[in-house]
């Protein structure tokens, strides 16, 4: 079977969010459960700022527990709603976050290279996938092999 990927570069978060669920639909209304994989590159300062601030809300998370369990009831909904801001502000950051590639890998087998042309050409013509340049990379191309390691990497 072969590999092959198309790499799209989002200018912000929120666009290769919306790219990705499209993908998800199409995948789930088309059964192409092992045939169409998606995967997410923020780049390097991206991931490590999303680390941090995941380390924060779990470090504030554990400490908020303990002072509702001591005040009133009153005092812990006004923590529930502390939290539901911080959420709140945690989602908008990635939205203001920089370029995002989003990786498309099909994976079709040799009998059904006309599906396989056909997801080639209906991915980069939807409205969303327009402004993000795809490139495509065959399993012939001289970047394959960098683009699998870069694929595999991804979670």
């Amino acid at each position: 079977m072969a590999h092959t990927y198309m790499v799209f570069e989002f200018p912000n978060e929120e666009k290769a969010q919306q790219a990705r669920h499209k993908l998800e639909g199409w995948k789930q209304a088309f059964r192409l459960d092992k045939k169409l994989q998606v995967k997410f590159d923020r780049g390097d300062e991206a991931t490590t700022e999303a680390e941090e601030t995941t380390a924060e809300h779990e470090s504030a998370d554990a400490d908020e527990p303990k002072k509702a369990a001591k005040s009133k009831s009153g005092a812990s909904k006004s923590s529930k709603s502390a939290k539901s801001k911080k959420h709140e502000e945690s989602d908008e950051e990635p939205a203001d976050s920089g370029p995002v590639k989003l990786f498309v890998r099909l994976y079709f087998s040799n009998h059904e290279k006309i599906t396989e042309q056909q997801w080639f050409d209906r991915i980069p013509a939807d409205d969303l996938f327009k402004v993000a340049h795809p490139h495509v990379i065959h399993e012939k191309d001289a970047a394959f092999d960098d683009t699998l390691k870069q694929f595999d990497t991804l979670e």
